[in-house]
């Protein structure tokens, strides 16, 4: 089973992916609600793949991701996005996150992202 650190300011989204993904047979092991929060959870949790939240208060998806990406090149993390925000998307993508999916998204995309991302990724 996959484990997952599911990152997002909002509650409501934090709650709506793990329900997701656990539906699915995915391990939620964490939930942070910034990119700093994150950063300490996957350094302690090491989870197979994270969702990032874009916009988020203080440290950004995207700063999150460059920091996660210096200590281990090997972190697979899919940018969780707002129709509208494909500029910062590239940006992400620069920095190292594998993927990303739009808002709104039904359990079918998401699934299919992370498990094409954890499968991919797998044999690097």
């Amino acid at each position: 089973m996959k484990t997952v650190l599911v990152v997002d300011d909002a509650v409501f989204m934090r709650t709506t992916i793990k329900r997701m993904l656990e539906d699915q047979s995915f391990n939620v092991i964490g939930e942070a609600s910034n990119g700093a929060e994150a950063v300490e959870m996957y350094r302690n949790l090491l989870p197979d793949v994270v969702t990032m939240d874009v916009t988020m208060p203080g440290m950004t998806g995207i700063e999150a991701v460059e920091a996660i990406i210096s200590e281990d090149p090997n972190a697979k993390i899919v940018m969780v996005t707002a129709l509208g925000q494909q500029k910062l998307i590239v940006d992400a993508i620069e920095r190292g996150a594998k993927d990303f999916v739009t808002k709104p998204f039904n359990p079918e995309q998401i699934i299919q992202v992370l498990t094409n991302v954890t499968d991919e990724y797998d044999g690097l």
